[in-house]
C-alpha cells in the first residue's frame, strides 16, 4: 500500500446506494472538498487581501514618510542656515546702531569687537569699516586691507542701495572660499557708513556636514545660478556647476521625485533661503531609502507563505477529522435506524403532530387578538386621520426617532509692543508670571524657587513688557548657571522712599572676578560653547536704564551670583510714553 493510500480517509470512496434522491447529502468526498475550499477561502482570502492592501499601503506610507522626512529635514536645516545669517546680520546691525563711526574707528575697537564676535558666534574672519566714499577706514583681520577702495564694487553699490548685502561664496585674492555680510548705517545728516564682515565658510558648511541622512543623502547649498556654495558628496565641489537643474522658485519647502543623469530615481527637497542668494537642496537616492521597505516586503511575503501553508494544513486536517467523524456517526445512525424504524414510527409522528399544533396555536392566538383590535378600531372609528390613539402612536414613534436622531447629532457634535507703556505693576505678581516659564524645568531639575516680598513694598509705575524681559533674562541665566538641586531666591524690598530693590540670587557656578566688569558688555559671554551670545545681560542692562533704574552684580565662583536691580517707584514720564 502506497503512502497516499494510507492517507486516504475511509469515506473517500464510499457511496450510499440507499440515499435515493438525497444522494448528494451523503457524498462525503464532496462535503470534504466544500469544507476545505470554503474554510480555506474564508481564512485565506482576507489574509491575502489584507496582505496585498498592507503591501501597497505600507509602500505608499514609506514613500510618503520619506517625502515628509525630507521636507522636515529641509525645513529644519533651512531654519538653521537662516538663523546662521540672521544672527551675524543682527550682530553687525547691533554694532552699527550702538557704536558711532568715530567709536568704531578708534584704535583697537574693531579688534576687540572681532574677538567678541568670534567667541560668541564663530565664523567671523575680519571686520571692515567703510566710509561713504567707499574707502575702508578701519580694519581688523589677518590681511592688509586698510584704505582699500570698494566704491566700484557691485556689493558696495548694493549695500548702499538696500542697506544690507550677503554675498555668494567666492575665492577672491585670498584663494579660499569665503563670503561677505555688510550692513549700512544711515546717519541723520544724510551720510552713512558700512560695516563689512567676512565669514569663513567652514562654519557655514558645518551646518550641513553634520546632518544624518539615509539613502545616500546629500545636503548642499547652491546660488540662483546653480553654482555649488558648499561641497556636495555626489554632485561636485564648491564653486562648481551643479549637474541637476536649478529648481523653480517656491515660497515654501518643496519635495519631488525625479531621476538623475543615470536614470536612478531620486528625491529632491529644496527651499529658497529668504534675504540671501542661496537655495538649500537635499538629494536622496530613493532605492536606498526603500531598502528597509524591500527587506520588510521579503519578510512579509515569507510570513504570508508560511501562514498559507499552516492554515491550509490545519484546514485540511480539521476537515478530514470532522467529515470522518460525521461518516462514522452516519454509519452508526443507519444501523440503529434499521432496528427501531418500525417501533418508533408512530410515536415520532404523534410527537411531531402535537408539537406542530402547539407551536402554531400560539402565534394564531396573537394574530387573532391583534386582528380583533384592528377590527374594533375600524368599527368605532370611520376616519383614521382623526383617531387620536393612532396619532399618538405615530407621535410616539416620531418622538422616539427624533430623540435617537438628537443623540446621534450630539455625538457628532463634539495660536510686543516696542513702545514704553507705563502702568501700575505688582512686582510679585509679575515675577510669578515670569517664573511660570521655568516651572517645569525647575521641577524636573529639582530647583527650588522662592519669592520674598518685604513689608510695605509699594506697587510701582513702569513698563510691564520690559520688566518681563529683564527678569526673564536674569532667571534664565540663573537656571543655566545652576546644577540640579539648586536654589533661586528673589527678594523684593523698598529702597528708600522712591525706589524698589529686587535681588535675584542663585547658588550656581558663579562668575570669575576678572569677568564681572564685562558681563554687561555686548557679545561678552562665559557660555559661548554652550550657545551663549553675550547679548542677554547687555540688553537687560539697557532695559533697566531705560526704566530709570540701575543694575549691579556680585558673584563668587562656586558659590553663586546675585543681581540687584534698583527700580524707581514712579517712572519718569517722557514725551511719547503711554499711560
Amino acid at each position: 500500500m502506497s503512502f497516499l493510500e494510507k492517507l486516504k480517509p475511509d469515506f473517500w470512496d464510499y457511496h450510499d446506494i440507499a440515499a435515493g434522491s438525497h444522494k448528494r447529502l451523503f457524498n462525503f468526498r464532496r462535503m470534504w472538498k466544500l469544507t476545505v475550499f470554503l474554510t480555506a477561502g474564508v481564512a485565506l482570502i482576507p489574509l491575502i487581501s489584507l496582505t496585498v492592501v498592507d503591501y501597497h499601503v505600507t509602500q505608499r506610507s514609506v514613500a510618503s514618510e520619506n517625502l515628509l522626512r525630507t521636507a522636515r529635514l529641509v525645513s529644519n536645516t533651512r531654519r538653521s542656515v537662516f538663523y546662521f545669517f540672521e544672527e551675524r546680520r543682527a550682530a553687525l546691525e547691533f554694532l552699527v546702531r550702538h557704536y558711532t563711526f568715530a567709536a568704531l574707528n578708534e584704535r583697537g575697537t574693531l579688534d576687540r569687537l572681532l574677538k567678541d564676535l568670534k567667541e560668541s558666534f564663530s565664523g567671523f574672519t575680519d571686520l571692515g569699516l567703510i566710509d561713504p566714499l567707499g574707502y575702508q577706514r578701519g580694519y581688523a583681520g589677518p590681511f592688509d586691507l586698510l584704505g582699500v577702495d570698494y566704491s566700484l564694487q557691485d556689493w558696495y553699490r548694493e549695500v548702499c542701495k538696500k542697506g544690507i548685502y550677503i554675498s555668494d561664496v567666492f575665492l577672491g585674492f585670498r584663494q579660499a572660499p569665503h563670503m561677505v555680510i555688510a550692513v549700512k548705517r544711515s546717519l541723520p545728516n544724510g551720510s552713512f557708513y558700512v560695516l563689512r564682515a567676512t565669514i569663513d565658510t567652514m562654519k557655514f558648511q558645518g551646518l550641513l556636514s553634520g546632518l544624518e541622512m539615509a539613502g545616500k543623502g546629500d545636503a548642499f547649498i547652491i546660488n540662483r545660478q546653480g553654482i555649488l556654495q558648499t561641497p556636495s558628496l555626489y554632485h561636485g565641489r564648491a564653486l562648481q556647476k551643479l549637474s541637476l537643474p536649478v529648481p523653480e522658485h517656491a515660497p515654501k519647502t518643496r519635495v519631488f521625485e525625479t531621476k538623475d543623469a543615470n536614470g536612478a530615481p531620486i528625491i529632491i527637497g529644496y527651499r529658497y533661503i529668504d534675504d540671501t542668494p542661496f537655495i538649500l537642496m537635499v538629494v536622496k537616492q530613493k532605492r536606498g531609502l526603500m531598502k528597509a521597505w524591500r527587506e520588510t516586503r521579503t519578510e512579509l511575503l515569507i510570513f504570508l507563505g508560511i501562514s498559507i501553508l499552516i492554515i491550509s494544513g490545519v484546514v485540511i486536517w480539521m476537515a478530514t477529522y470532522l467529515v470522518n467523524r460525521i461518516f462514522i456517526a452516519d454509519q452508526k445512525r443507519i444501523a440503529t435506524l434499521h432496528q427501531v424504524e418500525y417501533s418508533n414510527k408512530m410515536a415520532s409522528i404523534g410527537r411531531l403532530a402535537a408539537g406542530v399544533a402547539h407551536e402554531v396555536n400560539n402565534p394564531l392566538a396573537i394574530i387573532n387578538e391583534k386582528a380583533g383590535l384592528i377590527k374594533d378600531l375600524f368599527v368605532f372609528k370611520k376616519e383614521y386621520a382623526g383617531d387620536e390613539k393612532l396619532l399618538g402612536l405615530v407621535d410616539a414613534i416620531l418622538a422616539s426617532v427624533k430623540r435617537a436622531g438628537t443623540i446621534t447629532k450630539r455625538l457628532l457634535s463634539f495660536s510686543r509692543h516696542s513702545e514704553i507703556r507705563i502702568q501700575h505693576i505688582d512686582l510679585k505678581e509679575l515675577l510669578q508670571e515670569v517664573l511660570g516659564f521655568f516651572e517645569k524645568e525647575a521641577e524636573y531639575r529639582s530647583i527650588d524657587i522662592s519669592i520674598d516680598v518685604a513689608p510695605y513694598t509699594p506697587v510701582i509705575e513702569s513698563d510691564r513688557s520690559k520688566l518681563q524681559e529683564i527678569f526673564l533674562n536674569l532667571a534664565n541665566n540663573a537656571c543655566l548657571a545652576m546644577e540640579n538641586g539648586g536654589h533661586l531666591n528673589i527678594r523684593i524690598a523698598p529702597e528708600g522712599l522712591k525706589n524698589v530693590k529686587v535681588t535675584v540670587s542663585d547658588d550656581g557656578c558663579g562668575i570669575a572676578k576678572q569677568d564681572l566688569d564685562r558681563v554687561f558688555e555686548p557679545f561678552f559671554s562665559t557660555r559661548t560653547r554652550q550657545g551663549g551670545t553675550g547679548l542677554g545681560l547687555s540688553l537687560t542692562a539697557n532695559f533697566v536704564r531705560e526704566l530709570g533704574g540701575e543694575i549691579t552684580v556680585e558673584s563668587e565662583p562656586g558659590k553663586g551670583t546675585t543681581f540687584t536691580v534698583i527700580l524707581p517707584v514712579a517712572m519718569e514720564r517722557k514725551e511719547g510714553n503711554n499711560t
